[in-house]
């Protein structure tokens, strides 16, 4: 059955690119570079250009470019290995300032294995055993092409294939994280929340400065637009951000770091928390639903790791939510460190 690949934001609106750098994305291989290395292909942010700008291979792109085929038949890939197994719902094939250079058709293949033990050689032969999850697409020049995958299956790489050759700027894949949590111990402590280890940032009430996904990501924010921020809040009440924890556990510590975060922290924080492993998103919204303390409201100082020990969790049963509270500011990271179960 011929699927229709149409503009489908709303599959994938809410979903994390696992492609990009931050995350552990790597560009594996590449069958030709001639132009643009293939390594630009995830980078962070859209690509930039500058006309009149040449080296000696020619104008100057910022992207994946390849050498003319001379025609129209032939097909160069890249192999991209995504920061995190995850169920892929969306890719972004984005061909911006390709003019005239474009490649006219594209489409993705997948493939699961362990990065440990990987065989680059192998998986760069043209007859590997890749499954097709986006089947061949025409691409426009100049924008960004998105594209719904319908694939319920675990994915670690993907192989972006180009007909017959030209540039394509970045390659995001868009999906759910699946961490095996199979092998880790029950007495090894994790950052539950990490979205690495398949957390997962379901809702906030506002996010005017700083996007609320950067509250899990690896590592320190690395500047102030690197976390969670609001805007300046005037009326009474807080904000607050939802995370949905990557497996149901139990906490033995939390972080709250406003790293960079100097004349706009909040004044103050609290946690809270709920067992809900088949609540919808829009029930935990709710204000009836019955969220328990956490950690109890605490003063927080800017450009701050603030580390709470186990003396202060409220709460020591199983849960799957957590609930940061704040009367408004930036904060950088939130970890939630626990025993999986």
């Amino acid at each position: 059955m011929e699927r229709n690949f149409t503009l489908e934001p709303a599959v994938f609106a809410n979903l994390t690119d696992f492609a990009q750098e931050r995350l552990g994305g790597k560009v594996l291989f590449a069958t030709d570079e001639f132009f643009a290395p293939k390594e630009s292909l995830i980078k962070p942010g859209r690509s930039d250009f500058s006309p009149a700008t040449f080296n000696e291979t020619g104008q100057v792109y910022d992207g994946w470019e390849t050498r003319r085929k001379g025609g129209r038949t032939g097909m160069d890939f890249a192999i991209v290995e995504l920061g995190v197994q995850c169920i892929i719902r969306g890719v972004d094939i984005d061909t911006n300032h390709f003019l005239g250079n474009h490649p006219p058709y594209a489409a993705l293949d997948a493939m699961r294995y362990d990065p440990n033990t990987r065989d680059v050689a192998k998986l760069s032969k043209e007859d590997a055993p890749w499954q097709e999850i986006l089947q061949r697409v025409p691409l426009k020049q100049g924008c960004q092409n998105i594209f719904s995958v319908f694939s319920p299956e675990i994915w670690q790489a993907v192989r972006l294939r180009i007909y017959p050759d030209g540039g394509v700027a970045r390659l995001r894949v868009f999906g759910e994280p699946r961490h095996d949590w199979g092998s880790i111990s029950q007495k090894k402590i994790s950052d539950l929340a990490l979205i690495t280890n398949g957390g997962t940032v379901v809702a906030c009430n506002d996010m005017f400065f700083g996007n609320k996904d950067n509250l899990i990501y690896p590592g320190r924010g690395v500047n102030m637009g690197d976390g969670w921020e609001t805007k300046r809040r005037r009326e009474e009440g807080n904000d607050w951000v939802i995370v949905k924890l990557g497996i149901a556990g139990t906490v033995d510590n939390i972080e709250i770091d406003t790293n960079h975060f100097k004349g706009n922290s909040p004044k103050e924080a609290w946690v809270d928390c709920v067992h809900a492993p088949a609540s919808r998103v829009d029930y935990l919204t709710w204000p009836d639903y019955e969220w328990k303390p956490l950690l109890a409201k605490t003063s927080i100082q800017p450009h701050n790791q603030h580390f709470f020990a186990k003396d202060k969790i409220l709460f020591n049963g199983p849960i799957t939510h957590v609930r940061l509270n704040i009367n408004n500011g930036g904060v950088s990271r939130l970890r939630i460190n626990g025993h999986h179960i």
